[in-house]
């Protein structure tokens, strides 16, 4: 995979080599790419805080019990392996293996979850793949010799919904190439500023601007979904895993070699059928764009998709994890492959992580890409979020909805009594109606806080120095003795209260008038409708016939 050119900022073209290579195989060869802002080049293909929130892992019951005694069982295995001051010597090496990064490096914190009425939370995991050339083993597998030590791209990006139910499980896959505009990030070791692009930018550049908590950053601004944690791995870490578990199976329609004449293309070469692949062959099949369905990022996608789904069957079989040897391998290959947020800075964190994302089911997963449309002109070849398929997607993750379209059994938001009357409930009112496309519509928070004095609320104001553009509105407060007189404001407004969230961010009630509100009159809250756009491809986990598509001239 490669760099991208960012419109509206200085490009220069570059050409890829044969055999350079990232996550991807590099579908376009001839397109412009941005110089990061390190200076650091890539003649590469394009397009191409901290800490636990609510929804973690809880106390559990004896359920939980029996389960934390699988855990003893665990360390148990590794004193009798090599007696008890080797088992607690291993347990503190697992814990080194594991990388850890700040979970958000942007200027924007994220609001706290919204519980539902049983005092449950989701839980948020940004899955992240890291196509660094920073030691032998990803060199190795990576090629790109002109690559070594610059900057990593985010080529593979999953964010997963774990209910807060824990009845089900949604993913959702931003490809690699779609354009959006990246807020501004520091890196937490340097202390180094990287600004908000002005244009738009490839989503896989957010890596090399301060590391993971800048991808976590990008994501929130866009879907406005808050990420618990996030979890990254490299080409090595891949290898590893997919070696520790045993290999996944995975099917193809028609024999596919993905090579072309001049040299492009991941290497893989699998017949016709269902094959088990792991090591180096399990990489090729996570990173092929050629010859698979079009030859474009949405079917690597798709791949990816059929790939994490059938991982997680064979993990659940537990056939390969009986064995003290083998589990001590994959325990050793996981932390060794993990680069994780400071809030999943232990073995025993991880552990409990597991613990919640297996209550979900496999015929409960949904695996999903975000809806997209291919850009024109300048963004010819890279793709963009697809307007209003792609905010229904976030939207129903936002509310907690499953997207296999299954009954669900969450509860409604809690709701609170306020705690003064409407007249003494001072409101801050912003104006975010700004787009990518379209200035802000002039007068819409004086004209909300006119609607507020109207109903009641005479202590609403403008906050006329806080105009960052807000895709949704909502309201904010920031403890929790003032949200039941946040969400009095925003019933009189009929907007939604799960758009009424907790957050450090702001110092009282703040109401920001969003994109979705840019006309005059009553707020329209977005549809209800609860079922996932047909443009997001869903993938269930439990579908074990799902076989690839070959693209044309790529069989054997």
């Amino acid at each position: 995979m490669g760099r991208s050119s960012t419109p509206g900022e200085g490009t220069r073209p570059r050409v890829r080599h044969a055999g350079q290579l990232g996550w991807d195989d590099g579908l376009y060869e001839d397109a412009p790419k941005t110089e990061p802002d390190s200076g650091a080049s890539r003649r590469r293909s394009a397009p191409a805080d901290s800490g636990h929130r609510r929804g973690g892992p809880k106390k559990r019951g004896k359920k939980g019990k029996r389960r934390a005694l699988r855990w003893v069982a665990a360390v148990v295995a590794l004193l009798i392996l090599g007696g008890a001051g080797a088992g607690y010597a291993y347990y503190q090496h697992l814990n080194g293996n594991l990388k850890k990064e700040d979970l958000n490096i942007g200027d924007k914190k994220m609001a706290d979850h919204k519980a539902n009425s049983a005092g449950q939370t989701p839980l948020n995991i940004l899955l992240i793949g890291s196509d660094a050339r920073d030691s032998k083993e990803n060199q190795k597998l990576g090629g790109a010799k002109d690559t070594f030590g610059a900057p990593p791209l985010a080529d593979v990006q999953m964010l997963l919904h774990l209910s807060a139910d824990r009845s089900n499980m949604s993913v959702i896959s931003m490809p690699r190439d779609t354009l959006l505009k990246i807020p501004k990030c520091t890196d937490p070791k340097t202390g180094r500023v990287y600004p908000a692009t002005t244009g738009l930018a490839m989503t896989n550049e957010t890596l090399g601007r301060g590391g993971p908590g800048c991808t976590v950053a990008t994501w929130y601004e866009l879907t406005g979904i808050t990420i618990d944690h996030f979890m990254m791995i490299d080409f090595a870490g891949v290898v590893s895993m997919a070696d520790a578990i045993g290999g996944v199976p995975v099917c193809v329609k028609g024999n596919v070699y993905s090579h072309t004449r001049d040299g492009k293309g991941s290497g893989l070469k699998l017949e016709k059928g269902t094959t088990k692949i792991k090591g180096k062959q399990a990489l090729q099949w996570l990173r092929t764009r050629y010859g698979f369905e079009d030859g474009t990022d949405l079917g690597r996608t798709h791949a990816q998709h059929m790939y994490m789904n059938s991982m997680v069957r064979e993990l659940r079989k537990g056939t390969k994890l009986t064995d003290p040897g083998k589990l001590m391998g994959l325990a050793e290959a996981a932390t060794s492959a993990l680069t994780v947020d400071k809030g999943l800075d232990s073995v025993k964190k991880l552990y409990d992580l597991a613990d919640e994302l297996k209550k979900a089911p496999t015929g409960r997963i949904t695996m999903t890409t975000m809806p997209n449309v291919y850009g024109t002109g300048v963004n010819n070849g890279r793709v963009l979020p697809k307007p209003v398929d792609a905010d229904q997607l976030f939207q129903m993750v936002r509310d907690d909805v499953p997207l296999d379209g299954k009954a669900s059994k969450r509860k409604a938001p809690a709701a609170k009594e306020p705690t003064s009357p409407d007249a003494e409930i001072p409101v801050s009112v912003r104006n975010g109606t700004r787009t990518e496309t379209e200035y802000p519509v002039k007068g819409r928070a004086s004209a909300v806080q006119e609607l507020l004095a109207a109903k009641g609320f005479t202590q609403a104001a403008i906050d006329a120095q806080n105009t960052d553009a807000a895709v949704r509105t909502g309201v904010l407060f920031p403890s929790v003795d003032m949200e039941g007189n946040a969400q009095a404001v925003a019933k009189a407004l009929g907007i939604p209260l799960t758009a009424v969230k907790k957050s450090t961010a702001v110092s009282g009630i703040t109401l920001t008038v969003g994109a979705d509100w840019r006309e005059s009159g009553d707020y329209k809250a977005p549809s209800a409708e609860e079922k996932t756009p047909d443009s997001a491809r869903a993938l269930n986990g439990d579908d074990e016939g799902a076989c690839m598509d070959i693209q044309p001239g790529f069989g054997f």
